[in-house]
């Protein structure tokens, strides 16, 4: 009766408790206490059986996780392995494929990526989106109510174009840009920090030098902007034209009186009050209306002007003797069509020349309050304008780029 007892409270204690027990050999017996009762014996099948149950205890990762004893060991020696790859060949020759691409493809800050200086048309986007893009498209995308504010502009000269487009934001125009890019660098540059607001009008001229007033690269640039005005005009928009050389402080807009065809603005001084006539011509026989600062309309008579414009200076080609540009052919046109077309001739206080604003401090004194945009004439070449701005505090493209849609060029 003892023996059938102890016999059974060791079965339970071997089937609750299997891992703790010592399991002998298959030919050995256990003797189940000093009782002498029959040996309890195992055989092979439920020793294999047991061991089987008996499995090793996962190791505690990181942070708590279990993983695999196959895991622990890889996890034993990370850094040995990293090592390892990276003075293999292939990790060398994988480091210096990521360094490749970095420096080619990735752009720092305010520059190209290089790969762009090593491609014929130097984009780095969608190329054939902009070489595709049409003025049609471009003017439907930029006009606010009916009108565009454009200008023209080369590579060599987006540092202007930036200063005056920071001057246009803080009218809150800026949404109704549209540039005129003169080559493919301008047209892909914008439109990468400003998608939809520059458009090329083939045939595009060399623009990659900064060319100055009376130079055949500035005539066959700005020869050019008769036939884009015009082409906007056919499109059914109204347009104001500006060079980049100028600077809004106010805005414009407030000047455009009635219902005119074309407005523009003098180079030569004039009193404070006079008429909005085309003036007379001067001693030599010439007006000097400049062609820098233009409002169109899209009706019939500021078309016969602009067609007009664009015969004067097919008549009057550059040359190394004359040194044209677009302005004396626009004087002529102005000049032929003035009894067909309704001209206005805009205040001087609000947009004086460059000959005035920048070297009568008195008049400025005279006229504060009432100027709208300030144009950067009379004076020859890039760095000068840029200067001539910083002395006047009128250079805003250094600590006020945050305010462009360009960034900082």
């Amino acid at each position: 009766m003892v023996n059938q007892t102890s016999r059974a409270k060791l079965q339970q204690r071997v089937a609750l408790h299997p891992s703790p027990i010592s399991v002998l050999p298959p030919a050995l017996t256990f003797k189940g206490g000093t009782c002498g009762a029959s040996p309890l014996t195992f055989s092979p099948r439920s020793l294999m059986s047991l061991n089987q149950r008996q499995q090793p205890l996962p190791t505690v990762a990181k942070h708590g996780l279990l993983m695999s004893s196959r895991a622990s060991f890889s996890a034993a020696q990370p850094q040995g392995i990293v090592s390892s790859f990276l003075l293999s060949r292939s990790g060398l020759l994988s480091v210096l494929a990521l360094l490749l691409f970095l420096v080619v493809f990735v752009p720092l800050p305010g520059r190209r990526p290089m790969f762009a200086l090593f491609s014929s048309s130097g984009d780095y986007g969608p190329v054939s989106r902009w070489k595709d893009y049409t003025l049609a498209r471009a003017a439907a995308f930029a006009a606010r109510n009916g009108t565009l504010i454009v200008s023209a502009v080369s590579e060599p000269f987006l540092p202007l174009l930036n200063n005056w487009l920071i001057s246009v934001a803080r009218q809150k125009r800026q949404d109704q840009v549209l540039i005129f890019a003169e080559d493919y660098a301008t047209l892909y540059e914008i439109n990468h920090r400003w998608p939809g607001h520059a458009v090329l009008v083939q045939p595009a001229p060399d623009s990659q030098t900064a060319h100055n007033f009376g130079s055949q690269g500035f005539f066959n640039i700005t020869s050019r902007r008769p036939r884009h005005l015009m082409d906007i005009l056919e499109l059914g928009y109204s347009v104001m034209y500006n060079d980049v050389d100028m600077v809004w402080v106010a805005d414009p807009f407030r000047y455009l009186e009635g219902n005119h065809d074309v407005y523009f603005a003098d180079d030569e001084v004039k009193p404070l009050n006079y008429s909005h006539d085309l003036p007379p011509p001067g001693t030599n026989g010439k007006t000097y209306v400049c062609s820098c600062m233009i409002f169109l309309r899209p009706t019939r008579g500021a078309k016969k002007t602009l067609s007009s414009w664009i015969e004067e200076i097919q008549n009057q080609p550059w040359s190394e003797n004359t040194h044209t540009n677009d302005q004396p052919a626009f004087n002529s046109a102005l000049n032929k069509t003035a009894g067909e077309v309704d001209l206005y001739l805009l205040p001087q206080a609000a947009f004086p020349p460059g000959g005035l604003y920048f070297r009568n401090g008195d008049w400025v004194e005279r006229t504060r309050g009432l100027h709208a945009i300030v144009h950067n004439n009379y004076i020859v070449g890039l760095q000068n304008k840029i200067q001539r701005f910083k002395d006047y505090g009128l250079w805003l493209a250094d600590n006020h780029t945050d305010e462009s849609p360009l960034g900082r060029i």
